[in-house]
């Protein structure tokens, strides 16, 4: 893995990223390690499992930090540790340590890993890390309820980057959206010192205003949809942002009914918790195959699903020996992938609702980790209404 392929976090601790994540960080001194290099790893077409060729390491540290990576892992270990909290507190106590230490380092070195590492750009550049060190410190937050995490969010570093007033989408890239809905639980909840900080009505109004961004019928409702409803911001890889939307949809209704909090107000419309959860299920819905190809993009779900995915270990027969190179005649074969690559998500249509299911075609065909960490938290979300933890504390 490399680093730049870290999946962000939605609003669910991330349970199988937690442990590699210690394996690879050496959080006492404050380094972190992955595996790969990205141009070398584009020249191979094999099963990882079979792999022999050098995987050379890439490190963030103090000669060369990387904000992003650091800060990123401190707010997946943060949520990860109230997972654990009552099941394994010897564990939840390691990771809470170590997302500690994370989150100093990036915040004492603040750099962007793909300035620093440039061969990172070509694949997972980032426009910043301010989003990064919100998302970790308002995770911590939740984790400790040590107010100096609050005050790091909802202050200076707040106005510097949270982008208050201008609603965002939910990326690997831009997690401002994601604190937003997260922080609003506060003011929410009623949670206890908080009602006179006005970062918090900061986060939640831009929060609000990411709903009615959302919301088909609001004034300010985005204009970016494909005609059969789906939100589409981007070609590449196109259903990371309607997903992750979705996600907060579901999410922020469900707080608004645990709050008893009958509604939102995007200009002269309000709309109810079960406006956003309708949202969010039109959108899960068209993933699952209620679109105009009448196509599932889930690989393995539904009866007619993606067959050429762009994906190593499934277009690969299992009896097959293959070496770095010898590997491409499966990625240029004309048969299906012989392995199912079952709960993948592909990258999904074109603005036009069209879908090219060819394993060349990365754009449309390529399943990836943050995808399938969205899709989880979304119809895990939407399998029933549910009153939200109010305090983790």
């Amino acid at each position: 893995m490399i680093i730049s392929h870290l999946p962000f976090q939605v609003l669910q601790a991330p349970l199988t990223r937690s442990m590699p994540m210690l394996s690879k960080s050496q959080c006492n001194s404050l380094t972190f390690k992955n595996v790969g290099d990205p141009d070398l790893d584009h020249k191979c077409w094999e099963r990882p499992e079979n792999m022999k060729e050098k995987r050379p390491l890439t490190q963030v540290n103090i000669t060369v930090p990387g904000t992003e990576v650091a800060a990123e892992t401190a707010a997946a270990m943060a949520s990860a540790s109230l997972v654990f909290k009552t099941s394994n507190s010897a564990y939840s106590s390691t990771l809470l340590k170590h997302a500690k230490q994370l989150f100093n380092f990036a915040d004492k070195y603040p750099a962007s890993y793909s300035e620093n590492i440039p061969e990172v750009a070509t694949y997972y550049n980032s426009t910043g890390y301010g989003d990064e060190l919100l998302w970790a410190a308002s995770w911590l937050y939740h984790a400790t309820g040590d107010r100096s995490y609050l005050d790091y969010a909802t202050g200076e570093n707040g106005k510097q980057f949270a982008s208050w007033g201008s609603p965002t989408w939910f990326s690997w890239d831009n997690k401002n959206a994601g604190t937003q809905v997260l922080l609003s639980r506060l003011s929410l909840f009623g949670a206890k010192g908080v009602s006179g900080n006005s970062g918090l009505r900061n986060y939640r109004s831009s929060a609000e205003g990411v709903m009615c961004g959302l919301l088909p019928k609001s004034p300010s409702a985005t204009s970016s949809r494909t005609d059969g409803g789906l939100v589409w911001i981007s070609e590449w890889n196109a259903l990371q942002h309607p997903v992750a939307s979705a996600f907060l949809a579901a999410l922020y209704s469900d707080y608004m009914l645990t709050s008893q909090t009958a509604k939102i107000t995007c200009g002269d419309h309000s709309f109810k918790p079960s406006d956003l959860r309708k949202l969010a299920k039109s959108q899960a819905d068209y993933v699952l195959g209620k679109n105009p190809l009448k196509m599932s993009f889930l690989v393995g779900y539904g009866d007619k699903y993606p067959q050429y995915v762009h994906h190593r270990g499934a277009s690969i027969p299992a009896d097959a020996t293959t070496g770095c190179t010898d590997g491409f005649k499966w990625l240029d074969s004309t048969e299906p992938n012989p392995n199912v690559a079952v709960g993948g998500l592909v990258g999904g249509p074109f603005l036009n609702e069209t879908y090219i299911d060819s394993r060349n075609n990365s754009k449309q065909a390529e399943p990836t980790t943050y995808n399938s960490a969205l899709i989880v938290g979304l119809l895990s979300s939407l399998v029933t209404t549910s009153s939200a933890v109010k305090s983790f504390t």
